[in-house]
């Protein structure tokens, strides 16, 4: 899968990020929905990074110059719609690229309503059995090459996933708590450059980082994704939440873009504790990584 030249632009310790849509855009001209979808470049690949709801993303990479026909490969960071809805569309526009998704992908994963509704929906479309040719299905870690990691359940060092305890399953057992075994994050290693991609880190962006972490041996530069925290209240329980994931996150360096299901009040009270290394993340947002360096 190895791609070498074909982003000759790129320095060889460069990571490039292209936000193709997310839940607001930085522009005119894009549209915007609740969802994440990131193309990069690194100096061997071309990438697709989750691709939204719909086809929209499609739509914003050719006002923003990206061209979907020349990725190499795509990621799928788990199985929501907001995610994976545009999958489809995708596997229509580029015939070539296989797409890495976790084995539990394709299950039924529900979000519970208010009091005495039934959970809805929240999985994957249908329509992608068209396409199982291209998927690669992944377990626990996938290396892809020297450059490009898949890692998924992190040792849980931080207790995250009451953030997401309206997220459910439909198993053998019934309906349960969403185990987010269909999760997976992906490490960037170009050089002395090392990037975390995730989707919306329900296993924790403390412990994503913490893996990631223990895999380099150092701090990732940056990390991009979701905290799914939007989902808390404004309380004092969901403030301590916040508050010690912001502690846990601020010993070291490391820049954290994000946007989506962080939530705009969980972002702002971040901000107070990690500063400047916390940043927004918004369709049509460009960021570069280059040794230690991350600028948007």
């Amino acid at each position: 899968m190895n791609t070498q030249g074909q982003s000759s632009a790129l320095r060889p310790e460069r990571v490039k990020v292209v936000t193709l849509l997310e839940n607001a855009a930085c522009r005119e001209g894009l549209a915007s929905a609740h969802g994440l979808s990131l193309y990069l470049e690194t100096p061997h690949h071309r990438i697709l990074f989750d691709m939204g709801p719909d086809g929209a993303f499609a739509e914003n990479a050719a006002v923003l110059g990206v061209d979907l026909k020349s990725v190499d490969l795509a990621v799928l960071s788990h199985g929501h719609y907001d995610h994976g809805g545009g999958l489809a569309a995708f596997c229509r526009c580029n015939d070539t690229a296989r797409v890495y998704i976790r084995r539990d992908a394709f299950g039924e994963f529900l979000s519970a309503g208010p009091a005495g509704e039934e959970p809805h929906y929240i999985g994957l479309p249908e329509d992608l059995e068209l396409f199982r040719e291209r998927f690669v299905l992944t377990g626990p870690e996938t290396k892809i090459d020297e450059e490009l990691t898949l890692f998924a359940e992190p040792p849980a060092v931080f207790d995250a996933m009451k953030a997401s305890a309206s997220l459910l399953e439909r198993t053998a057992a019934g309906v349960e708590p969403d185990a987010f075994s269909h999760e997976q994050n992906l490490l960037i290693t170009a050089g002395a450059t090392a990037v975390v991609v995730a989707g919306c880190a329900h296993r924790g962006m403390v412990n994503i980082a913490a893996e990631a972490r223990r895999r380099l041996g150092r701090d990732a530069d940056a990390v991009i994704g979701g905290f799914h925290l939007f989902q808390l209240g404004q309380d004092a329980q969901a403030d301590a939440l916040i508050d010690a994931t912001g502690q846990a996150l601020l010993p070291g360096k490391t820049v954290y873009y994000t946007g989506h299901c962080t939530g705009d009040y969980a972002f702002h009270r971040l901000s107070g504790l990690l500063g400047g290394r916390l940043r927004p993340l918004h369709g049509g947002t460009e960021i570069t990584v280059e040794g230690g360096n991350a600028t948007p």
